[in-house]
């Protein structure tokens, strides 16, 4: 079903309902075959057929997670991301590594933005730096002066970082001045979006076990929801964004009393 502009509901041909779906998956991000089977007035089954066309012609993920959900972009590699967005998260990677003091031990999530907080910190020495992530390990394994430890586990091919019980059982058995996190999505009611539970879990462990919890998110992350599993960050934390967000997305970080640091392409904090 569709409300037109009249304001008069009216039933959907199969065509106008698939795009009815991946407009709602692209502004919701999540939705299951029952919602959505309510919404267009139809069989669950028809749903489920539309879904595998969407699939099938590449306009949605499908992932599970209890309920069907809808992925209006599929999680993508590290190295899809890298170019994304570059000044924006070579801005942000210049600010938090300028938060770091020599001496400090940090950990380091895997992520295109905080592998590049890793390359600037190859002068801030000496320092001890945990990772989960392969582009920290590339970055930092021929400075002498900075001690790396590896918290291995199993690989995220996508996303080249650790996760699993192994990385979780090391994380548990040590504390952190700082520590750095990349997002796929973030809003200020539910935390860190991620493509998996297994990512969502060692993001909460991470923070739990810092002084000092970053969210590093350029502009286009923040209020975004792509996926289904959530990573709920204690309290006090800081959002780290680049200056193209706009006043409407950091309000309501600011109205949750998150802390919000907006920097420019040099690295320079503006005013939020």
């Amino acid at each position: 079903m569709h409300i037109d502009d009249a304001g008069t509901a009216r039933q959907l041909g199969s065509r106008a309902r698939r795009e009815e779906i991946v407009r709602l998956a692209t502004t919701t991000g999540l939705a299951s075959v029952e919602e959505l089977a309510a919404t267009f007035e139809v069989t669950a089954s028809t749903i489920r057929r539309d879904l595998a066309q969407l699939t099938g012609d590449g306009r949605l993920a499908r992932t599970y997670g209890g309920a069907m959900a809808l992925v209006a972009h599929p999680e993508t590699s590290l190295r899809q991301r890298t170019g994304e967005a570059y000044a924006a998260k070579r801005g942000i990677a210049r600010w938090a590594a300028d938060q770091v003091q020599p001496g400090e031990t940090v950990l380091l999530d895997a992520g295109s933005t905080v592998g590049a907080v890793a390359h600037e910190l190859r002068t801030t020495v000496p320092l001890t730096v945990a990772t989960t992530g392969l582009t920290v390990l590339e970055a930092l394994a021929d400075v002498d002066e900075v001690h790396v430890e590896c918290l291995g586990g199993t690989l995220r091919h996508l996303s080249q970082g650790f996760v699993g019980p192994l990385t979780e059982a090391a994380l548990e058995r040590m504390t952190f001045d700082r520590v750095f996190l990349g997002a796929d999505g973030v809003t200020a009611d539910s935390g860190i979006c991620e493509a998996g539970l297994d990512q969502t879990r060692l993001k909460e462990l991470m923070a739990r076990r810092a002084q000092h919890v970053y969210v590093l998110a350029h502009a286009a992350k923040l209020g975004r929801r792509p996926f289904h599993a959530w990573a709920r960050l204690p309290e006090p934390w800081t959002l780290v964004t680049d200056d193209a967000a706009e006043p409407a997305a950091l309000a309501p970080f600011l109205a949750a009393g998150v802390a919000v640091v907006v920097v420019d392409p040099q690295g320079r904090a503006e005013q939020p």
